[in-house]
């Protein structure tokens, strides 16, 4: 989350550098996941002056951690379908026609290992997730939608700060490339309703606007994120009794907000990793695994099913 600048508007802190040390921690005996841990989670705020930092440490860890749970923050949505229901095809094309106009404000990454542990980094009493902030935006100049703006500054971010120190999304692109996060065979994505959060990840990825089709779209997701991309929204449709939006869904399921607030992405990619374990556990689970991974549900979007490959 973006704190309010102080008043000589200096850059905002850095988090504290972890101790010396692997940062790595054999998983709890018994399995738990880390909704059950003692420790307690804090977000890292990403700015231009801590970004090569940051994916240093998110390098380190991804190969311990190769669960990737992914959320982004938008500004809104400008144009709409004609109709209330829509196919794939159609929903395509205003994601991309959004997408091509507007401007990303957040990324958040929740990294875990398949018992649900999240990175210590070597420290004894706290986890970490990452947010990252963008400086693109231009709340007085660029599109958006009023009200999801309103929305976002109430629940924290303050869009002059993030637009002055913010990360370059270009700079943000090259080192998520060599990060390990993209074309890595080895790590699973986990996102809620989330063909705006890869569209714009794309967008910014290739430099360019949206391809033109949904395949040519899929087929670039595929490309970077890999085989092993699981949409929650998606997988509801076949667990009876859940419905509606991220928050919802986490209370169906007895799920608490850990750390930070709704419409914040690092907040948002935590309590969707959440979703994600309980779910799988509750109706996914094979002969007794509650890790087991609805394979057959990987890859599909959430309002892009139907012409997915």
């Amino acid at each position: 989350m973006a704190a309010p600048p102080p008043a000589d508007e200096s850059p905002p802190p850095i988090p504290p550098p972890p101790p010396l040390g692997t940062g790595h921690n054999p998983p709890d005996s018994a399995g738990v996941d880390s909704c059950s841990s003692k420790k307690q989670v804090l977000i890292r705020p990403v700015w231009s002056k801590n970004l090569e930092y940051e994916f240093s440490l998110i390098s380190r860890e991804i190969d311990r951690h190769p669960f990737v749970s992914m959320d982004t923050e938008f500004p809104g949505v400008v144009f709409r379908h004609h109709h209330h229901y829509s196919d794939p095809l159609d929903h395509y094309q205003t994601l991309k026609s959004n997408v091509d106009a507007l401007k990303l404000i957040q990324v958040g990454i929740t990294l875990s290992d398949a018992f649900g542990n999240l990175p210590d980094l070597g420290c004894p009493d706290s986890v970490y997730i990452w947010e990252f902030n963008f400086r693109e935006f231009d709340s007085s100049r660029d599109d958006h939608a009023p009200s999801s703006i309103e929305l976002l500054r109430n629940q924290g971010i303050d869009f002059d700060y993030t637009h002055k120190f913010g990360v370059s999304i270009f700079r943000f692109s090259e080192l998520m490339m060599s990060s390990g996060l993209l074309c890595n065979e080895n790590v699973t994505y986990i996102t809620f309703h989330s063909g705006y959060d890869f569209g714009y990840l794309i967008k910014a990825i290739t430099g360019k606007t949206l391809p033109e089709s949904l395949p040519e779209f899929l087929n670039l997701m595929k490309v970077f994120f890999g085989n092993r991309v699981y949409d929650v929204k998606h997988l509801m449709k076949f667990c009876q009794g859940l419905h509606g939006g991220l928050d919802r869904v986490a209370k169906s399921l007895g799920i608490h907000r850990a750390v930070g607030k709704c419409h914040q992405a690092g907040s948002d990619s935590l309590l969707t990793w959440h979703a994600f374990e309980k779910l799988r556990a509750v109706y996914f689970s094979n002969d007794g695994k509650e890790d087991a991974l609805p394979e057959q549900y990987a890859g599909v979007l959430y309002g892009l099913e139907a012409s997915n490959p």
